[in-house]
């Protein structure tokens, strides 16, 4: 091959890699369009959206559940954008403000986007059968979170608990951990730390969802109380007690903002 024919080959490479990823981006829009039209998500929604037939679009994504977790991966790193520019409007050496504005954004995401927040945080990724470790360790909310708190722990120096201390089970499970988060920055002696990491997001994930399917008085969540005390709750136990008489009124700011 001469070298003018295999840079033509590059070329025709290079443009159908582009092609691809275009096409994956329109197959990602199309569908957070059609979640955003209260419409069905499939395979054959997707592909009549886009004027494809739907063996065609089986050349980018192979099954249902494999679209479902291309979209709520893409879903989950735009919102976290979000997340991230409302930590950003406090300064960096406040961990503790940065971690309640994103908590925040995060709350008011999913309440205003509760098809996408279901398709993101209702995806199975786990289960007895099977673990898909990509999916459980690539989030970009999740890494955003367990960064701040991470920063939080540098500044404050919370407990955190030794590992003699954790439950047998939770001790393995920090040691090689599926979570999100950036493990270089955690010694094997402050394991204790990814517990931590691990019940922040139950909390915060678990009151959000409540509110977002309405298993709650409705009154409650538009007053987004029971997120501020499960929030004031938590940030106790992150040292932030005494600092808690400034926090929140920077937290109901970004509630009624």
């Amino acid at each position: 091959m001469s070298r003018a024919e295999g840079l033509r080959v590059v070329q025709e490479q290079t443009r159908r890699e582009r092609q691809r990823e275009a096409t994956i981006d329109e197959i990602v829009r199309t569908s957070r369009q059609l979640l955003a039209e209260g419409s069905e998500l499939s395979l054959r929604a997707v592909a009549a959206s886009m004027g494809m037939t739907a063996p065609a679009l089986y050349r980018y994504v192979a099954n249902y559940q494999e679209l479902v977790d291309l979209v709520a991966f893409e879903i989950d790193r735009a919102a976290t954008a979000t997340f991230e520019a409302a930590a950003n409007t406090q300064p960096v050496d406040d961990p503790g403000a940065r971690l309640v504005c994103a908590s925040v954004a995060f709350r008011q995401w999913a309440l205003a986007n509760k098809r996408e927040f279901s398709l993101v945080f209702a995806n199975p990724v786990a289960d007895p059968s099977c673990i898909r470790r990509d999916l459980l360790t690539a989030a970009s909310s999740g890494q955003l979170f367990t960064d701040l708190l991470h920063d939080l722990w540098v500044q404050t120096g919370y407990r955190i608990p030794t590992l003699d201390e954790l439950p047998a089970p939770v001790a393995e499970a920090v040691r090689d951990p599926l979570i999100p988060a950036d493990l270089d920055k955690v010694a094997p002696e402050d394991r204790g730390l990814i517990w931590v990491y691990m019940q922040g997001w139950t909390m915060l994930y678990g009151v959000v969802t409540l509110e977002v399917f309405g298993h709650m008085d409705p009154r409650i969540i538009e007053s987004g109380e029971m997120f501020v005390d499960t929030v004031r709750r938590y940030a106790a136990g992150l040292g932030m007690a005494d600092d808690w008489g400034r926090l929140e009124p920077i937290m109901r700011a970004a509630l009624a903002a």
